[in-house]
């Protein structure tokens, strides 16, 4: 269940745009932001404060990589695999992200620090391979780069 202040927050957000359903996305930023990830509740709870059937607002969250399903780590690591960062080597980061947290694509480390993930796309071709952790891009990166910035992270 959001919080009295999610809900109002989710119910002002309606008065930016002409339609209630245009809200969906930033609404479920409120809930992904109370929860770290959008529950199935909140997308409910979304869909009544919307007054939109719930299957609109499912189906936003599954299409978009930046809601999470599930539980994430506390830093969630999200690595481009787009056509550009993947001709510049992001499937070469995959491997070393990999190597060095000990866990496989879409998992969690044992001690909930990081979440290792590939996306379709984050919008930043031109500082390709990149990824994105919390909300934060790195762009241009080389695996010495990524290194400095996971040593940064612990």
């Amino acid at each position: 269940m959001l919080s009295e202040n999610s809900v109002k927050e989710i119910s002002e957000l309606t008065s930016k745009y002409a339609t209630k359903r245009s809200a969906i996305m930033p609404a479920l930023s409120v809930v992904q932001r109370e929860h770290g990830y959008v529950t199935e509740e909140g997308m409910r709870d979304v869909a009544r404060i919307l007054g939109v059937r719930p299957v609109l607002v499912f189906e936003v969250a599954t299409f978009y990589t930046m809601y999470n399903k599930k539980p994430v780590g506390k830093y969630h690591i999200q690595v481009c695999t787009n056509i550009a960062c993947s001709l510049l080597g992001a499937e070469h980061l995959m491997d070393f992200l990999s190597r060095r947290l000990g866990i496989k694509t879409k998992e969690t480390t044992s001690d909930k620090k990081f979440t290792l993930s590939a996306v379709e796309c984050l919008g930043s071709c031109g500082t390709a391979p990149m990824m994105q952790i919390n909300d934060n891009y790195y762009e241009n990166l080389t695996e010495s780069k990524v290194e400095e910035i996971l040593n940064g992270l612990r």
